[in-house]
């Protein structure tokens, strides 16, 4: 990894630190990404408490600790744990809840489409309230 790139990666970690999950304004399709991302992270390192950290509490609600959705992840939305590269694409936001559309390739060429729901917090924090995961028809071959 060159330092261009390592100076890009470093960039886009700290922009996801400093959005974090408090968002008390409006949703952006730019911090909903900061989100999604920062999950996909939490994913990435298996940093469980982290992935969970940025749930819904309906979420949090039908897993009840960290470790019960790590498993759920991994073992249904495998595409989301862990794939080759995310596009991010229409975002919609509308009162306490928005959406923001994510087109995955994950690591084995296949392309998925995943549908985020971020709902508002009774404390102001922007967090994910659901996933849509489906299959694409297209390969990324």
């Amino acid at each position: 990894m060159g330092p261009m790139t390592r100076m890009v990666g470093a960039a886009a970690v700290a922009m996801a630190l400093w959005t974090g999950t408090a968002f008390a304004d409006d949703l952006t399709a730019a911090s909903s990404r900061a989100i999604v991302e920062q999950q996909f992270d939490a994913f990435q390192q298996d940093d469980g408490q982290a992935a969970y950290a940025l749930a819904a509490p309906a979420i949090k609600d039908m897993f009840g600790d960290a470790d019960h959705f790590m498993a759920m992840v991994r073992d249904h939305y495998a595409p989301v744990y862990r794939h080759r590269s995310a596009d991010f694409g229409a975002f919609k936001e509308s009162g306490d809840e928005a959406s923001l559309e994510a087109t995955l390739v994950d690591n084995d060429e296949v392309v998925w489409t995943a549908l985020y729901s971020f709902r508002r917090a009774p404390n102001g924090d922007w967090l994910i309230s659901g996933c849509v995961l489906a299959k694409a028809e297209a390969s990324a071959i």
